[in-house]
């Protein structure tokens, strides 16, 4: 049974500020965002999770292994380093959504993200280590089948982009509606959902979908671990078993469950 602990990151009064004194420039925010995210991913991944930047003001993380200590040293080096501070929520289900529904849920009761008393909010309970298993985390990820020879090298790099949006966008909202998982676009043509325990046929059955949605042809490498990083990495070797055999959905060998 999958149990996915999710943290939400959400930047502490961010619209006002980026208009404090006056508005500041876009490109400032750009890059206060883009490094924001690069530490956060670093800081988080150090420690076994994945961060996505979502809306980058809002950021989520598959944080399996995270307890509240290192939540906050996260929270404090963040604090250390930016004119802006972050504010942290953690729960965990065995759907990725209701994690971050709950999740969500603690943050608002805190205050709104524009609230200028609301700062640095750390709430939730991360999974307790003796309850965690070493199949707590499915990660599913996701790459268009030959988007380099379709698309990079036949079409300008904004119709190419637009295309590997489309796909994301169908496979995103599928696997939400249709399973509670979490979909994040990561770049180049590579989508990576956090899901719960999912059949091989469900995940073809979403492949079927985009395809038949967009156009847009998908394979999936599919990984499972009691943290996010192993199970990414077990989803990425599947992975290369469907690029090299040709086929759209492959399984890394599932892990040894704990008494």
């Amino acid at each position: 049974m999958a149990n996915t602990q999710v943290t939400l990151i959400q930047i502490d009064n961010y619209g006002p500020w980026t208009v404090t004194p006056e508005p500041r420039r876009e490109v400032d925010l750009q890059t206060l965002q883009s490094r924001l995210y690069a530490d956060l991913s670093q800081l988080i991944g150090n420690r076994d999770g994945y961060v996505f930047f979502t809306r980058f003001d809002n950021m989520i993380a598959v944080t399996n292994g995270l307890d509240v200590d290192a939540h906050a040293r996260v929270q404090e080096s963040i604090g250390n380093r930016y004119p802006v501070s972050v504010s942290l929520s953690i729960a965990a289900a065995p759907a990725p959504i209701d994690a971050l529904e709950t999740a969500t849920e603690q943050l608002q009761d805190a205050g709104s993200a524009q609230d200028k008393g609301r700062r640095e909010i750390l709430r939730g309970t991360p999974v307790p280590e003796t309850d965690r298993r070493d199949d707590d985390v499915q990660i599913a990820h996701f790459d268009v089948i030959d988007a380099t020879g379709k698309y990079t090298d036949q079409l300008n790099a904004f119709d190419s982009f637009i295309t590997i949006e489309q796909g994301y966008a169908a496979l995103m909202r599928h696997m939400r509606e249709e399973h509670d998982s979490l979909a994040f676009f990561v770049g180049g043509d590579n989508v990576i959902a956090a899901c719960p325990n999912l059949s091989t046929g469900e995940y073809e059955a979403a492949i079927e979908h985009v395809s038949e949605a967009v156009d847009v042809d998908l394979q999936v490498g599919v990984g499972r671990a009691d943290n996010a990083h192993e199970a990414g990495m077990a989803a990425k070797h599947a992975l290369e078993k469907c690029r090299y055999d040709g086929t759209r959905v492959e399984r890394a060998s599932e892990p040894v469950l704990g008494d």
